[in-house]
């Protein structure tokens, strides 16, 4: 057979498997090349995998802030150690505990009405709530304050743990400042957004 008409058989068998195979993917029988497949699986899998992060996923560092006129800011680094996604928006859930576990501040009840009448050091805590994705190994952050001046010669309580959650009633992340926080003005905490 000469070149030139095997380049033709070849040409007419591609031509054929080419319409049948479109063909079946439009009457709705599977393709068979795994290509296909893979594709479609993992692109439905990435959207169906967005969930709601917990706490139980996260590992937590307290991040010693700086101090102006009575004010204390901080921020708390967290940073996802299991694999997956999931997503974050809004507001961090914190509870503040003494060395015996007790309950000393629990927010959002110790959160100022209209959010923080100060401006955050980190330009990111200062932006409304926007929706985080996270992977393993990512990080996300929140910034807070708080007064450590006392009034009317009330003790402001030492906390040494903050659990953390990503909303009310979730699993926690437990983060251990170097030194304790110590809210006063009945433990009035000024949060951002997860950023």
């Amino acid at each position: 057979m000469s070149r030139a008409w095997k380049s033709l058989a070849v040409f007419f068998a591609f031509v054929a498997i080419y319409t049948v195979s479109r063909h079946t993917v439009h009457s709705g029988v599977t393709p068979s090349t795994s290509s296909t497949t893979s594709v479609s699986t993992s692109t439905s899998t990435v959207i169906d995998a967005q969930t709601t992060c917990l706490g139980s996923d996260f590992r937590g560092v307290f991040n010693q802030g700086q101090g102006a006129a009575g004010t204390i800011y901080a921020s708390v680094t967290l940073k996802k150690i299991t694999t997956g996604s999931c997503t974050i928006k809004g507001w961090p859930v914190l509870t503040l505990q003494d060395r015996t576990g007790g309950v000393l501040v629990s927010t959002p009840h110790n959160v100022p009405d209209g959010g923080a009448p100060l401006t955050f050091t980190d330009s990111r805590a200062n932006k409304a709530p926007s929706l985080v994705t996270e992977f393993m190994n990512s990080t996300t952050s929140f910034s807070l304050a708080y007064s450590d001046v006392p009034t009317n010669a009330a003790t402001c309580p030492d906390a040494v743990n903050i659990a953390v959650a990503f909303k009310s009633g979730g699993s926690v992340v437990s983060v251990t400042p170097s030194f304790p926080v110590a809210p006063c003005n009945n433990g009035t905490l000024w949060l951002s957004p997860f950023y």
